[in-house]
């Protein structure tokens, strides 16, 4: 009876509904659209948040472009980036512009508009660059692999004439990993390990050569690259880092973002002492309004702690906006969320096929 109990406590199932961190999206947003209701009926119009972000598209709620965003943080912050159109997807003309933009292989490409990993995969070679063509039918960003060892996210947000700014957030990202055993294959430790279990069947499609590998004892295998929580990357709580100096380096990486007052870094650093020298970091997305306070999916942060959390980044966007509306900066109309929504509905099916 306890074998049975201890394969159950270890199945995928009970896994994904005795940790909130894997709550499907439609469940765990349910208390989320709420708090928008809330805060929505306080501000008089459920569009307050786009008010925020004026400069962003929706405010950073859906449909933004990285490119804009990319171009309104400074350049010394941010990798080499190309904005590739969907009309110039030419493997010779691609790989002059990733020469002059002195990028070089292994490199990122990722989907202009997208969230949550979609479409985002580091190339190796020109072969990998070809066959992400031809799946491609967007616009689309190639960008430096940044190689810093520590990949965190930084939640932010100053008032409108503020000179100083407040992080709420940090998130440390452990990416997905399995560690040999001289025994056994990928296959075996992933099937072994709830976290990476979930990206199994992914894995068995795309990597089905990676999987038959034997790594040695104590052999750490990186399997997936990219931060993503949807990736199996681990959330780890950070805000033990939160202090004045490392809020200092986001003012001053804040206040040249004209017409934006909140959202997350997702960056690469040497390490969170460099971080707060301002020294050996990599801005990789910035996002707006949708943008959680990430420490929250720490597998150690309770749902209530979790809701909590996110209720109070709620009440701060609630404040901004109002802020902003003082200053005369108007929320979206039903008629230009209406639209706002059918694009991206639009966008996302073209996208996908």
């Amino acid at each position: 009876m306890k074998n049975i109990w201890l394969r159950f406590q270890q199945s995928s199932f009970y896994v994904k509904w005795t940790n909130w961190e894997y709550y499907p999206m439609y469940i765990a947003n349910i208390p989320t659209v709420f708090f928008w209701i809330y805060f929505g009926i306080r501000s008089r119009s459920l569009f307050f948040f786009s008010a925020v972000n004026p400069v962003i598209e929706t405010g950073g709620v859906m449909g933004e472009s990285k490119i804009n965003i990319f171009n309104r943080l400074p350049n010394e912050t941010i990798p080499s980036t190309i904005l590739i159109k969907k009309e110039e997807k030419e493997l010779k003309h691609i790989l002059e512009q990733v020469k002059k933009a002195s990028i070089v292989f292994p490199l990122i490409a990722k989907p202009d508009v997208g969230e949550r990993g979609f479409l985002v995969e580091k190339i190796e070679n020109e072969q990998e660059l070809a066959a992400y063509l031809k799946k491609i039918t967007v616009d689309f960003l190639i960008q430096d692999f940044i190689g810093y060892p520590l990949e965190v996210s930084v939640l932010y947000h100053r008032y409108p004439d503020a000179p100083k700014g407040k992080i709420t957030s940090i998130c440390i990202k452990k990416t997905l990993s399995v560690t040999g055993d001289g025994n056994s294959n990928i296959e075996k430790l992933m099937d072994e390990y709830p976290r990476a279990r979930f990206q199994l069947e992914r894995f068995q499609t795309d990597y089905p050569e990676l999987l038959s590998n034997v790594p040695a004892r104590g052999e750490r295998v990186e399997l997936e690259p990219i931060g993503n929580h949807c990736r199996g990357t681990t959330f780890l709580n950070g805000n033990k880092y939160i202090d004045e100096q490392l809020e200092s380096v986001f003012d001053e990486i804040g206040l040249q973002m004209e017409g934006i007052h909140y959202g997350r870094f997702d960056m690469k650093c040497e390490s969170i002492d460099q971080l707060k020298k301002g020294k050996d970091f990599k801005v990789l997305e910035f996002n707006g309004i949708a943008s959680e306070p990430a420490h929250i999916y720490d597998p150690a942060y309770s749902t209530i702690q979790a809701y909590r959390d996110i209720f109070q980044h709620w009440k701060i966007i609630y404040q901004l906006g109002k802020a902003q509306r003082a200053k005369g900066i108007k929320a979206m109309t039903w008629k230009e969320a209406y639209q706002s929504l059918q694009s991206y509905f639009q966008y996302m099916k073209v996208a996908k096929n």
